[in-house]
């Protein structure tokens, strides 16, 4: 068979749909070129909250790598920085999906374009192509099926996203400064009367024996809006709360806040998965271990109940996108504990471990500014009263603005100072 033959891919005449076209894909495209963008800057803060540059615990990317330039001290202020951050993350990628959809429904006829390579800068432009298209597949698939499974990956989800994230923002950079002017250009012209228009022959996209048309393309982006639209519906209410919760259908904990009273609120881990032994966590054999400057001071609860106790009201923000309202939290505070162990002033970083047997993160690390907050507690009481054993009994931490994953529940013990 010939190339041209309509029986094949890669000949134009195979692709026979009359939405193709310049103008369609241009619109596809700056949305994209808007939207990837949040998702991108969104991304490198949500990395940033989970400290990398701190400890190895958080993050396995020796010395932070080349590509830790930008890392920051996250701050605690406002409080509900990485609910609205990540909320923003997970719903607009989420709401993108049927844009991202049909931005490659619209190309891909060039994807089977022959030859291979005309010259090599043709050549550069395809591989380039491949590193975008692959890039937000991968991006796009990974990131959902975390957000809708929780810890899929287990320990590498986070590098292969945020390294991915680096290779399919890089071919997307490269293909924006390509390609954005002519798609302003395009759009523009589209929308001014008495200007000409750009050709809607380009090789390749338009089908030069189009079908008849069953729908119009402004038809056609406004099917692809509303499908945008009702996944943003049944998505947000997930992060922002209330009744919405009730609207989120397809975000994880996206229905009623579970069970009820002081500690019927959202979870990721229950006791039994992590895989907590209730004999540890008696009045009798839990005690916490604080290491710091002076040397160790072991506590039980009772004795932490004898410490100056302090409340907050946080929520609770993780990287899957959801979030709870502000809970009443009660405890003994972090930059207090520093103080039984050496550090009166200037409290330092902290070391978090876990009783925790299974899943991730039952270690974190919390940077020197968390410590200090007035609000970053070791959270004895939840609401007015004690903490579930699904919500961290005998004590958990709580901080502000942090990821929920580094609010510790179950913890051992706390070692201040040098990591």
């Amino acid at each position: 068979m010939r190339d041209d033959d309509p029986r094949l891919p890669s000949s134009p005449g195979f692709w026979r749909s009359p939405l193709r076209g310049p103008w369609f894909t241009s619109v596809l495209g700056l949305v994209l070129l808007v939207g990837i963008t949040v998702l991108f800057v969104t991304g490198l803060v949500s990395y940033a909250a989970y400290n990398p540059d701190l400890s190895p615990v958080n993050d396995q990317t020796p010395d932070k790598g080349v590509l830790g330039f930008y890392l920051f001290a996250w701050p605690t202020d406002p409080y509900w920085l990485y609910r609205l951050t990540q909320g923003l993350h997970v719903t607009l990628g989420i709401a993108l999906i049927p844009v991202l959809l049909a931005k490659l429904w619209s190309v891909v006829p060039k994807l089977f374009a022959l030859p291979p390579a005309r010259s090599l800068a043709h050549a550069l432009e395809r591989i380039s192509l491949l590193l975008l298209v692959g890039g937000a597949l991968f991006e796009f698939t990974t990131g959902v099926l975390n957000v809708q499974l929780d810890y899929l990956f287990p320990g590498s989800f986070y590098p292969l996203h945020f390294y991915g994230a680096w290779v399919f923002f890089a071919a997307f950079v490269a293909h924006a400064v390509l390609k954005t002017p002519a798609a302003l250009r395009t759009v523009r012209e589209r929308r001014t009367p008495g200007e000409p228009r750009s050709p809607e022959g380009e090789p390749g996209l338009v089908s030069p024996r189009p079908d008849a048309p069953t729908v119009s393309r402004r038809g056609a982006l406004r099917f692809v809006g509303g499908a945008s639209l009702l996944l943003f519906v049944t998505t947000a209410g997930q992060s922002i709360g209330g009744a919405l919760r009730r609207t989120a259908l397809l975000a994880p904990h996206g229905g009623p806040d579970p069970g009820g009273g002081p500690n019927g609120f959202q979870i990721n881990k229950t006791a039994v998965y992590a895989g907590i032994d209730p004999v540890e966590t008696g009045q009798e054999a839990w005690r916490l271990v604080v290491t710091g400057r002076t040397g160790t001071v072991r506590l039980g609860r009772a004795d932490l109940l004898r410490l100056p106790l302090h409340s907050s009201a946080l929520p609770i923000a993780c990287v899957e996108g959801w979030s709870t309202a502000d809970q009443w939290w009660r405890g003994v505070r972090l930059r207090d504990l520093a103080a039984l162990v050496g550090y009166e002033t200037d409290p330092p970083d902290v070391f978090v471990e876990s009783l925790q047997r299974r899943g991730a993160f039952r270690r974190a690390a919390l940077r020197a500014n968390q410590v200090a907050d007035p609000r970053s507690l070791l959270a004895l009481y939840v609401n007015g009263e004690d903490l579930s054993p699904d919500h961290g009994y005998p004590a958990r931490v709580i901080v502000p603005a942090a990821p929920g994953v580094l609010n510790t529940k179950w913890v051992a013990r706390l070692t201040f100072g040098d990591l």
